[in-house]
């Protein structure tokens, strides 16, 4: 027989995004719910505190003006990675394109942002985990607890190979838009990056 946890695992009724979706239609969550669904579980969010709002609209207008027409910069919205997984990372950066009829999908993701304090285990462990599993070719997780920023490419077998820690006053370009540089100002931290 095997322990306590590996029975609650077996025991759990995991959904798909098509039940999610109609649990929403359905009124059993709402839009003041904050959650989204991994791996068929739906996982509530923490909540949003003043400075990772201020960093996160920050970091969206950064890009927005810097990438002009060559992205979309979706904040805080939902993307779909398969029918058990569609998390809301704070920000995803998109190829351009009409998403009115679907959500974002793989081929769409040019970079996932994640902004955390208080959720910085679960997004190093289980949100990292999950687009690297999926093959987002890049993730940036911006601790603001820790002061530092993570940068994540080349996802093989589950896993980044290629994880870097910029220093302050680095140029920093998403791979697959190098037109968009961030460098931090003089006097600044990854804690109060604007």
């Amino acid at each position: 027989m095997g322990s306590m946890s590996e029975l609650m695992d077996r025991a759990r009724h995991r959904i798909s995004v098509g039940d999610y979706h109609k649990m929403a239609d359905a009124g059993v969550l709402s839009h003041q719910d904050r959650v989204e669904l991994i791996e068929g579980e739906i996982v509530d969010m923490a909540p949003i505190g003043s400075q990772h709002a201020y960093v996160v609209n920050q970091l969206a207008r950064l890009f927005t003006l810097a990438a002009g027409e060559d992205c979309l910069v979706s904040t805080q919205n939902p993307i779909r990675l398969d029918d058990r997984s569609e998390p809301q990372p704070d920000l995803a950066l998109l190829k351009p394109g009409d998403y009115m009829a679907h959500l974002p999908g793989l081929a769409d993701i040019l970079l996932v942002v994640e902004v955390a304090s208080s959720s910085i285990d679960y997004d190093r462990g289980v949100k990292l985990d999950l687009y690297a599993r999926h093959g987002i070719p890049e993730v940036w997780l911006l601790d603001l607890t820790g002061n530092e920023l993570l940068v994540c490419r080349d996802p093989v077998g589950g896993r980044y190979l290629s994880i870097t820690r910029p220093r302050a006053g680095e140029c920093i370009r998403p791979l697959l838009l190098p037109g968009i540089a961030w460098r931090l100002a003089e006097g600044k931290t990854w804690s109060v990056p604007f």
